[in-house]
C-alpha cells in the first residue's frame, strides 16, 4: 500500500473464509482503516487473509531459519544481517545482493509476502536451503514453526522507541485518503495493546519466554544491545546459525565487512532503498528514518513517559525482560 493508493477497508478481495472470521473484534488501523482482533493479537484487514493461510499450509522445515520481530524494531536491519551471514560463501561484499535489493525482499515475509493471496507456493523449488523466512506474527500464532526444530530469531526495542518509529512509518504509509494517527490516539492505542500484531508486552514474552525453554532453536535480541556491540552480535549470530566465523574470516575483517554492507547509513544511502518498494508496495524510503537510541524524547511528554513506564512494568516487570534507555525502569526490575 502507497500514499497514492485510494482508501478502502481491504475486505472486497478476501476468501469467503477470511470474510466469516471479521466478525471478530474491530478497530482503527494503524495503515488501514481497520485493524482486527484475532488469536489475541491484532492484525490489519489486508495482511488477516495472509496470516490465515499461513496456519493453514505452511510446512516448516527444521533447516529454515525465521526472523521474528515487533514491527519498528530493527527488522530491515536482522533481515540484512542473517541474510549476510547464511550467504557469506556465495557473494562478495562489492556485488552482494544487498546492493541492489532491500532486505526484505530478500527475505520474505510469510504472512505477507508469501501468503497474503491465498497462494501457496511451491517452496521446494523456489528457496534454497537453509530457506530464509521473516514475520511478525506472535509466537503462539506460529502453526508448524512452533513444532519445528528451526532456528527463530527475534529481535525488540525499547517500547518507546518502537512506539515513535511505527507512529512515523504508518502515517507515511498510510493512504491520504485516511487522516492521519495523531501522536496522542496512537499512544493510547499503543499503551492500550492495539499496536499492530501487538499487544506488544504479549508479542515480546511470548519469543522471551520461548528462548529459555529453547535456547538452541530460539535467539532473543535486542536492538540497544545491537547497535552497541554490532560484532560480538554478528558472532553470536552466526554460531546459533550453526555457521561460525573461522578464525581467517576474523583475521580478513569478513564480521567487520558485514557489518558495514547492512549498517543503517549504508542501506540508507543505497539507491534501491530511495527508490524502491518492499511489502505492499510501500516505498523503502519509509523504513530509514534516524535508527537512534532515546529518540522517543523528543517526541513524549512527561506524562506519556509516566504512562508507558508503568505499563511496561505492570505487564514486563516479573518477566526480567528489561530495556535500556527507559526511565528508571531498569532500577525497581529485577531479573528471575
Amino acid at each position: 500500500m502507497t500514499e497514492n493508493q485510494p482508501a478502502g477497508d481491504g475486505e472486497t478481495d478476501l476468501s469467503n473464509e477470511c470474510k466469516e472470521l471479521l466478525s471478530l473484534p474491530k478497530e482503527r488501523g494503524w495503515i488501514s482503516l481497520h485493524q482486527h482482533q484475532y488469536q489475541g493479537f491484532w492484525c490489519p484487514t489486508e495482511i488477516f487473509q495472509g496470516i490465515i493461510a499461513f496456519q493453514k499450509h505452511f510446512q516448516a522445515r527444521d533447516s529454515d531459519i525465521v526472523v521474528a520481530s515487533v514491527p519498528k524494531s530493527g527488522t530491515t536491519w536482522l533481515k540484512a544481517l542473517i541474510f549476510a551471514i547464511v550467504n557469506r560463501q556465495r557473494f562478495e561484499i562489492k556485488i552482494h545482493p544487498l546492493l541492489t535489493s532491500n532486505s526484505h525482499n530478500l527475505v520474505p515475509f510469510l504472512e505477507v509476502d508469501l501468503y497474503r493471496n491465498n497462494l501457496v507456493p511451491d517452496f521446494s523449488s523456489k528457496f534454497p536451503e537453509p530457506r530464509l523466512f521473516a514475520t511478525h506474527i506472535p509466537f503462539p500464532s506460529l502453526g508448524t514453526i512452533k513444532e519445528s526444530n528451526c532456528k527463530i530469531v527475534y529481535v525488540c526495542r525499547n517500547p518507546f522507541d518502537s512506539f515513535v518509529s511505527l507512529w512515523h512509518f504508518c502515517n507515511k504509509v498510510r493512504p491520504q485518503s485516511l487522516a492521519p494517527l495523531s501522536l496522542d490516539e496512537a499512544f493510547d492505542m499503543y499503551c492500550q495493546g492495539m499496536d499492530v500484531y501487538g499487544p506488544f508486552w504479549d508479542h515480546m514474552l511470548g519469543y522471551w519466554k520461548e528462548s529459555f525453554k529453547r535456547p538452541n532453536n530460539v535467539l532473543f535480541l535486542k536492538y540497544e544491545d545491537m547497535k552497541k556491540d554490532g560484532v560480538n552480535h554478528l558472532k553470536t549470530l552466526a554460531k546459533f546459525l550453526d555457521c561460525p566465523f573461522t578464525e581467517e574470516e576474523e583475521r580478513n575483517g569478513v564480521i567487520e565487512d558485514i557489518a558495514k554492507l547492512c549498517s543503517f547509513e549504508t542501506m540508507k544511502k543505497l539507491e534501491i532503498n530511495k527508490t524502491g518498494t518492499f511489502v505492499l508496495n510501500m516505498e523503502s524510503k519509509n523504513l530509514f528514518r534516524k535508527a537512534e537510541v532515546g529518540d522517543w524524547v523528543n517526541y513524549l511528554t512527561p506524562m506519556m513517559e509516566q504512562r508507558m513506564s508503568k505499563v511496561i512494568e505492570e505487564k514486563l516487570g516479573s518477566s526480567g525482560l528489561t530495556f535500556k534507555g527507559t526511565p528508571e525502569l531498569a532500577d525497581h526490575v529485577q531479573q528471575n
